[in-house]
């Protein structure tokens, strides 16, 4: 039995007398609670938590009423409409979990969670401490989720940006405390070193210099015990764990010296180093708080995306008057009050008045957007100049800027490969470094014993690969920051590597190459209509009333035509309706069957059209319609041209004004008249070639080609963006950000080959100098320090590009 607690580590109470049995032993614990959860966790077949955690687990406190009531008050569905997205049968849900510490942690909490019918996936972050859960809303309620959680340990709560902040400011504040511990008594134990060191003591009894040795072991212990204990607490978890982690090496320099220095003061014998322990314990705390500044710098930006929500709405009343409501309390349906200069406080469509709206925020574009009758408005969004009322579409999870939040979370929660084996060097250099400071040592012992132990401290501090494991993290952090201001989201996290391997991009030409905002700019009418106006009047108000039940671009044409419009037809008048995909739409309309689509669907008409209108297979109408080709198109084609990657045009237009564009835009290959099976088997062609392909679309109708080409860019179709499956999603839908991605990706890369670069030439330069005792442990911590922050700095480049 140990005297401390086998679950949180922490010291048993005197005269309390309680146990789990692990591995056929009873192993004390400090409460009820932590032997309530390690029963848990032993109970529940997760007993590698024990066997692979790197960090103490929090202490535990057992369960009382009014936590499971406010575990019960989770279940209330106006509460989860704040932080729930999905629909009825499917949620996900991001939860801020407190007490994780380690890989060790991660795996506990996805097995504990998978365990529970119902949860369908878990995804845990242990740098940021989230958990991104997904779960089949009717087999399980939130309340059962939270409660399993803490009946293992852990605290958890929906993600709130305040919360996480309040979290980041307790770590900044408790690094503050271990740095002023370790800088105050530094400075009063360097003045004693600094007057021994140039003799000012000299000629005194050497009583006084005993007496001295014990005032500056009396002001380092506080350095050793509280300032560094968590390089000690990491290290020793890590090889419970049978891991080599990077406060080891660390660990063994400072607690291997104020021990060497310790025996030397007990004993009277030898030297005592108790000032460098203070300073470069001092020095490495200073490197990790600037580590952790550095890092809150790259991901502050999502944090403070959803501080930009106003705290209160104008809602309108029945009357007409306003009144002042708070934003959370906002439903689905309701009319709120915008005027100018306020902040929007979820989604909508405009319902009346017209104005100008700043989203720059979420696009990265400061140029007013223009708002009017039915057109989307965003929460966080700033009206500017008029005032607008606006009918609430979506409202907590599921607003455009929580779903930036949540997908940027996924982007970064998932790592790339090449973070995963630099990972695994990193431990195999830890190993490397602690044989070679065992050769160092045994060597120095054998030249010059007095010197041997300062010189193998100096090896494992100066040669830690921190520099080397910052590398590649910091470098991504910062690329998905930059890009996501710029309004360039990120959704899966082989992006940046794939972009750099590119050599052919695939684009739709609808939406994506062009606005997709169609205008009807001629129509040809057949038969009896063409010397008919009333029958030109009805035709077209047939053709509108069945391209109401499209989505297609090319339906908002015949909504928003000026033409010949007095004629409207009833919903109720179609029956049958099917919508066709690549083809068009078909009804039944007074006995007849009725359809508008492609031109050669059921017949084929010599005008250049993109739509024709038939009646019982007999094309009586056609349309040609005009779409403005999109700013930067021609510049992004260019750009691509110039790095030597093919552009293809893949368009479902059977018309030439596909062929028109490609000679606009300067595109050599142009396939007209896709369906989306000919648009997927194009791009598997290329794929067969050897190419590595990318492909731009509108996010509509191209699911199957995103699904094949290696990486898929959507152009913004609406709010509900999460349901989109591409990789990475225009919120601006300006092409001029795939030339910026592509930039960030190539930037990335380098950063990257530089951060390693210079983490590894550091590593090899100093491992001789050290060895060779040229380099005094001091200037090892400085070395060390200096690497992993100009690793980082290096790395923050990529958030001013």
């Amino acid at each position: 039995m140990s005297d401390v607690c086998f679950h949180c580590l922490e010291p048993i109470p005197l005269g309390f007398k309680q146990s789990v049995e692990f591995n056929n032993q009873q192993h004390a614990v400090c409460c009820l609670g932590c032997q309530a959860v390690a029963q848990a966790i032993i109970q529940g077949g997760m007993t590698d938590y024990y066997k692979f955690r790197t960090e103490a687990a929090g202490k535990v406190k057992e369960l009382i009423p009014e936590q499971l009531a406010m575990f019960k008050s989770y279940d209330d569905e106006d509460i989860q409409a704040d932080f729930i997205t999905g629909d009825q049968d499917n949620a996900e849900l991001l939860l801020s979990i407190e007490g994780i510490s380690c890989a060790a942690c991660a795996w506990l909490i996805e097995k504990q969670l998978l365990g529970l019918q119902g949860v369908l996936r878990v995804d845990v972050n242990t740098s940021t401490h989230r958990a991104l859960i997904y779960w089949h809303r009717p087999s399980l309620k939130l309340s059962r989720i939270i409660e399993a959680l803490a009946k293992i340990g852990y605290q958890a709560y929906p993600f709130q940006a305040d919360e996480e902040e309040l979290q980041k400011k307790q770590v900044a504040k408790s690094y503050i405390r271990r740095l002023g511990v370790a800088g105050l008594m530094t400075m009063q134990v360097m003045m004693f070193a600094f007057a021994m060191y140039f003799g000012m003591f000299s000629g005194m009894d050497e009583d006084f210099e005993q007496y001295f040795r014990w005032i500056s072991f009396t002001l380092a212990t506080p350095v050793i015990l509280y300032s560094a204990m968590p390089f000690l607490t990491n290290a020793v978890r890590g090889l419970q764990a049978r891991q080599l982690n990077m406060d080891l090496p660390v660990s063994l320099a400072i607690f291997g010296a104020y021990a060497a220095s310790s025996w030397a003061t007990f004993f009277e014998t030898g030297e005592v180093y108790f000032e460098s322990i203070c300073m470069f314990t001092f020095l490495l705390l200073l490197g990790k708080y600037l580590e952790f500044r550095a890092r809150l710098k790259a991901t502050e930006f999502t944090a403070n995306l959803q501080k930009l929500l106003p705290l209160t709405a104008r809602l309108a009343s029945e009357t007409g008057e306003e009144k002042i409501i708070a934003a959370k309390k906002l439903q689905l349906g309701d009319i709120i009050f915008i005027k100018p200069g306020e902040t929007i406080p979820a989604d909508g469509l405009v319902v009346t008045g017209k104005t100008s709206v700043d989203e720059s925020m979420m696009t990265g574009e400061h140029q007013a957007v223009t708002k009017s009758v039915n057109d989307q408005v965003f929460a966080g969004t700033i009206n500017h100049d008029g005032v607008i009322t606006v009918k609430i579409n979506q409202i907590g999870g599921n607003t455009l800027l929580n779903q930036i939040v949540k997908l940027q979370h996924q982007a970064l929660a998932s790592r790339p490969k090449i973070a995963e084996v630099t990972d695994k060097v990193a431990q195999w250099f830890v190993a490397t470094l602690l044989v070679f400071a065992s050769i160092t040592a045994a060597v120095w012992y054998n030249i010059d014993p007095s010197h041997a132990f300062w010189i193998t401290i100096a090896v494992l501090v100066a040669t830690c690969p921190c520099a080397l494991s910052l590398a590649i993290p910091t470098a991504l952090t910062c690329s998905v920051a930059n890009l996501t201001q710029k309004g360039v989201l990120i959704k899966k996290s082989h992006v940046l590597e794939t972009l750099t391997k590119i050599d052919a991009v695939a684009f739709d030409k609808t939406g994506t190459l062009t606005e997709g905002r169609f205008t009807i700019k001629r129509s040809v009418f057949y038969g009896d209509a063409q010397h008919d106006l009333s029958q030109q009047a009805h035709l077209m108000a047939l053709a509108r009333a069945l391209e109401h039940h499209s989505e297609h671009p090319i339906a908002k044409a015949f909504c928003q035509t000026d033409q010949i419009n007095t004629i409207e037809i009833s919903q109720t008048l179609l029956s049958g309706v099917e919508v066709h995909t690549a083809l068009g739409i078909s009804a039944i309309y007074q006995g007849q069957s009725v359809a508008i689509g492609k031109n050669n669907w059921f017949a084929e008409v010599r005008e250049t059209c993109q739509a024709v209108l038939y009646i019982d297979n007999q094309a009586v109408a056609a349309f040609e319609l005009s779409d403005k080709t999109r700013d930067h198109a021609k510049e992004l084609v260019h750009y691509l041209d110039s790095k030597q990657i093919s552009c293809h045009l893949l368009t479902g237009d059977p018309s030439p004004a596909g062929l028109e564009l490609a000679t606009q835009l300067a595109i050599n290959h142009v396939e007209i008249g896709c369906s989306p099976r000919d648009k997927q088997q194009h791009v598997a062609q290329l794929i067969q070639q050897g190419k590595i392909v990318a492909m731009i679309g509108d996010g509509v109708n191209d699911s199957p080609v995103f699904n094949t080409a290696h990486l898929s860019i959507a152009m913004a179709t609406g709010a509900d963006i999460s349901k989109n499956t591409a990789d990475v999603v225009l919120l601006n839908s300006d092409l001029n950000a795939v030339k910026h991605l592509h930039q960030i990706s190539i930037k990335t890369r380098r950063i990257i080959k530089q951060n390693l670069t210079l983490s590894l030439l550091y590593n090899g330069s100093i491992l001789p100098l050290a060895a060779m005792g040229l380099i005094p442990p001091w200037i090892a911590v400085i070395g060390m320090s200096a690497s992993s922050i100009i690793v980082i700095t290096n790395s923050l480049r990529l958030l001013k590009i």
